[in-house]
């Protein structure tokens, strides 16, 4: 394995850093979120989703599931696998198309059981490193953010330190600074997720949205004090039923939240399923377009 560092310098040579997205078509309710496992699905099949109405992308917010935050044995750093460095080494054809359609494309990191989490940098120093290699991701590969998701990190491995409760503050805090217009989401889970606050500051509100981890349920997330930044509903296009996806896509427009969020995408026709709480988020069915 080696640092994601080692290649940013070499991809920027030959990557377009941005694009320019085209109008997307007016849509508006509850903003909808999709993660897609990289590992065996594509970022592409994020843009074969419309509304019957209008055709805008079903979809505002597409996930890349997942970079790492792995440990060197004395250092955090970023690492992305085979799978999501392809789709990073093939942004033009993997995130471009859906910028263009108006789709924000985040990039998770997740632990991965080396004992590095976001919750345990033993120093602001050590956090604000991690997040100049989060930033420099974005900045590379053209991205519209960054997503936490602190599972896996299997805290206290390899030397490594329990959470603290300055560690993801500092992080949260240095990367904003960094990515001043990005977006920055929290899937809410984890140690960080009751680490919000450290010596009187709070990065709750630094986050553009949070989502509840669980799905099939509901649960409001800790993160931004506002409903229009939450996500208390969560789905699974493979675990949840349609009839609970629907029931909760109701709940979030009736209490006034302002995120959707879905998970494990597939390259299968999902129009019908798609459909059940796109009626009840926007009004209209969804139309797919393989």
């Amino acid at each position: 394995m080696r640092p994601v560092t080692a290649v940013l310098s070499a991809v920027a040579i030959v990557l377009s850093l941005c694009a320019p997205a085209s109008a997307a078509a007016a849509k508006t309710g509850p903003k909808s979120v999709v993660y897609v496992e990289v590992n065996d699905q594509s970022m592409t099949n994020v843009g074969k989703y419309t509304l019957a109405q209008g055709g805008a992308p079903v979809f505002d917010i597409a996930v890349i599931f997942a970079a790492n935050i792995n440990y060197d044995g004395s250092k955090a750093y970023l690492y992305f696998n085979p799978q999501v460095q392809s789709v990073l080494s093939n942004v033009a054809t993997q995130v471009r198309p859906l910028q263009q359609k108006g789709i924000k494309v985040l990039l998770s990191v997740l632990g991965n059981h080396q004992g590095a989490g976001f919750a345990n940098f033993p120093s602001q120093a050590a956090a604000s490193a991690f997040a100049k290699q989060l930033s420099d991701a974005v900045a590379t590969y053209g991205l519209d953010g960054i997503d936490f998701d602190d599972e896996y990190a299997d805290y206290g491995t390899n030397g490594t330190g329990q959470p603290n409760a300055s560690s993801f503050v500092y992080l949260v805090s240095a990367l904003r600074t960094n990515l001043p217009s990005k977006l920055i989401t929290f899937y809410s889970i984890g140690p960080s997720a009751s680490r919000l606050s450290y010596n009187g500051v709070s990065v709750a509100n630094t986050f553009d949205y949070a989502w509840n981890p669980w799905y099939g349920t509901w649960q409001v997330p800790a993160g931004p004090s506002a409903r229009s930044k939450l996500s208390p509903a969560a789905v699974s296009y493979t675990d949840t039923s349609a009839s609970t996806a629907a029931s909760l896509a109701t709940r979030t427009v009736n209490e006034g939240y302002g995120a959707y969020l879905t998970y494990n995408l597939t390259g299968t026709d999902s129009h019908t399923y798609i459909s059940a709480f796109t009626r009840a988020l926007y009004g209209s069915d969804a139309v797919y377009s393989g």
